[in-house]
């Protein structure tokens, strides 16, 4: 009687539970609808786009770009699918299996999600539609969803949908903030490799994110993340979405390190930031940027930017005290559009943009202006100098006492050596020479403006002013433009909502400088590359002209150049001039000609890659080819 009452008593909870279940089910289908899958995204907020149309961020939204389903790469798409659900697109709207799997493991620990299994769809209706709590309603309403799913949106559509709202950690939701926050680069940029990186991360971004938590964790996150790269290559092998060759040649990629999240966290922060103060000048408010539905192009060339990004990370010595900042700006010359911009690593933790905020001492750039100074007075580059160190000269009737690097003596040397070479005790008695205040007048007109403090004395040719980074990297591309100084932009064009356009940058440009003078200053400019303190930049591999700059006691490093196409400027400093760069890297000195002539290079490479490889005019002579002595008297005798 026992056995036969607890057999029909576990049939009737059986049945009843299967009625039950079924009508909450058939309560479901009927009450439950699909929401607008695309209700996050205000219309009305502000686009920012390089160059190209491509986004870099928005203004009064979640950190979240949409793309659709065609530009997302097809390997990408893959790499997903093989981490995720290999059989998407033969599959059903959900998987018994893991539904089986869920239920079992909710009996033993009461905990819906810990058991793997979902599909895609599965995934999309929950992290879409759903809240994240773990009942059954929620389940059953999770396969209502993706059933209706199923019927009412092609494999195609549901793919885009998810791939544009899952979460990958680091605040990014779907597969473009991703591919910026762990890549620095829009997802159309990412490599077989990258791709992969970001379809293992998604299953549970805490646990594979190798920047995530202590050492501890992040060493463990790091193993975990190699298992599963090489778990989605080998899906991919498996579904022959990739062949064995590509599965070999895939390395584990540069991962970007971690930043704060939201639209203004890592270095992009910086630009929407400056694009935001350059508009507020036109007359723009921030209320309106926030609700105006604007596109606002900017002059950022993407590819360009990325290289920027990209050369710093890899290229800033490490370790490195806390307070070291790098900058980085590139400009067109004779137009003035900023092309690419690094301003620190990440906003949201400091809101000062090393690139047009931040000041350190120029040191030797500064010399570039002594040497227009004295080719417009008509000192030639063969005059002659006396380069030992140390010497002494007049400051107001007060000693001045100046010394070489490393206090090294030069001789009699002439002045495209001395520039070549960096030679201070050259230097400055040409600036006094050709006139120290026409020094400051030729930094005034190169694009160093008022704001930035510089006064006629020896010292100015030195580079003891304090400019911006893009002060520096306009002033070069005045050089590179041959004379034109332009005011820098980077705000390129600014359309409504009904796509009339109500702001347009322009160049403002005026011819500062003679044709002949630059081409002679361009003439030791390049010198200094192809055998001198900026040689690191022969790297790149085309003709360029730069300046190295080391400021005294080492307080900052610059290397400041240009291609016929480009100018960029990058500079190391720390907080304060008091503190040194000494030791950074593993250098006992850290001057222009290391590592900022390294990531411009590295920069420059990437931006130029594909465009045509130009020449600089042919040097004037200015003052005549035959070698000229200057005495101590300030008197030019001709060298026998």
């Amino acid at each position: 009687m026992l056995k036969r009452f607890v057999i029909r008593t576990g049939v009737f909870i059986v049945g009843f539970s299967f009625v039950a279940g079924a009508t909450l089910f058939a309560f479901a289908w009927f009450t439950v609808s699909i929401p607008d899958p695309n209700a996050y995204v205000n219309s009305q907020s502000t686009i920012i786009q390089y160059s190209n149309g491509a986004e870099i961020g928005r203004v009064g939204t979640q950190n979240r770009q949409i793309l659709p389903l065609a530009k997302i790469p097809l390997k990408l798409r893959y790499a997903v699918m093989a981490a995720e659900d290999r059989d998407f697109y033969s599959n059903r709207a959900f998987s018994a299996t893991g539904i089986a799997r869920a239920l079992l493991n909710n009996i033993r620990s009461g905990d819906l999600n810990s058991a793997g299994g979902s599909t895609i769809t599965q995934q999309y209706a929950k992290t879409a539609f759903l809240t994240p709590s773990r009942t059954i309603q929620r389940k059953i309403k999770e396969l209502v969803i993706s059933l209706k799913l199923e019927n009412a949106m092609t494999k195609d559509q549901i793919l885009e949908n998810y791939l544009n709202t899952i979460y990958f950690g680091r605040g990014a939701y779907g597969v473009q903030t991703a591919a910026q926050q762990y890549f620095n680069r829009n997802a159309n940029q990412l490599t077989l490799s990258q791709s992969a990186v970001v379809a293992s991360i998604l299953r549970s971004p805490g646990l594979y994110d190798p920047f995530f938590g202590d050492k501890a964790q992040r060493d463990r996150n790091k193993a975990r993340l190699d298992a599963r790269f090489q778990y989605v290559l080998d899906g991919m092998l498996g579904k022959k979405w990739i062949t064995e060759a590509e599965v070999k040649a895939a390395k584990m990629p540069l991962i970007a390190p971690r930043t704060t999240s939201g639209q203004l966290s890592g270095p992009k922060g910086y630009i929407i930031d400056s694009v935001q103060k350059e508009l507020s000048k036109v007359g723009f408010t921030q209320e309106q940027l926030l609700v105006g539905g604007y596109v606002i192009k900017t002059t950022l060339d993407q590819r360009a930017q990325t290289s920027a990004v990209d050369a710093v990370n890899r290229l800033t010595p490490k370790p490195a005290p806390a307070n070291l900042h790098t900058a980085l700006v590139a400009i067109r010359p004779g137009t003035g559009e900023v092309i690419a911009m690094y301003g620190g690593r990440d906003y949201v933790v400091r809101q000062l943009n090393d690139a047009t905020q931040s000041i350190a001492l120029a040191g030797s750039t500064f010399k570039a202006f002594a040497l227009i100074a004295g080719l417009e007075a008509g000192i030639p580059l063969t005059s002659m100098w006396n380069g030992d160190s140390p010497q002494v000269f007049d400051d107001l009737g007060k000693p001045y006492e100046v010394a070489n690097y490393g206090n090294e003596g030069w001789g009699q040397v002439d002045l495209l050596s001395a520039t070549q070479h960096s030679i201070n005790t050259v230097f400055v008695p040409l600036g006094i020479k050709a006139g120290l205040d026409k020094v400051v007048d030729a930094a005034r007109r190169a694009g160093i403006p008022e704001t930035v403090a510089m006064i006629g004395t020896p010292s100015v040719t030195l580079g003891v002013a304090s400019p911006h980074v893009i002060d520096v990297a306009n002033a070069y591309a005045t050089f590179a433009a041959q004379g034109v100084y332009s005011k820098p932009y980077m705000v390129a064009q600014v359309t409504g909502p009904n796509k009339g356009v109500l702001y347009q940058g322009k160049p403002q440009t005026q011819e500062v400088f003679s044709k002949e003078v630059m081409a002679d200053l361009t003439y030791a400019l390049k010198s200094v590359v192809t055998g001198g303190t900026g040689a690191a930049a022969l790297g790149l591999g085309r003709p360029a002209a730069g300046k190295t700059g080391t400021s005294q006691s080492n307080a900052s490093a610059w290397f400041a150049g240009y291609t016929p196409q480009l100018s960029a400027t990058v500079a190391l400093f720390r907080d304060s001039a008091s503190e040194s760069l000494n030791g950074i890297g593993g250098l006992t000195s850290v001057t222009g000609g290391s590592f900022p002539a390294r990531i411009w290079t590295a920069f420059m490479k990437g931006a130029l890659r594909n465009e045509p490889v130009m020449s600089f005019p042919a040097p004037s002579n200015i003052g005549g080819l035959d070698p000229v002595v200057m005495t101590s008297g300030g008197r030019q005798v001709k060298k026998d």
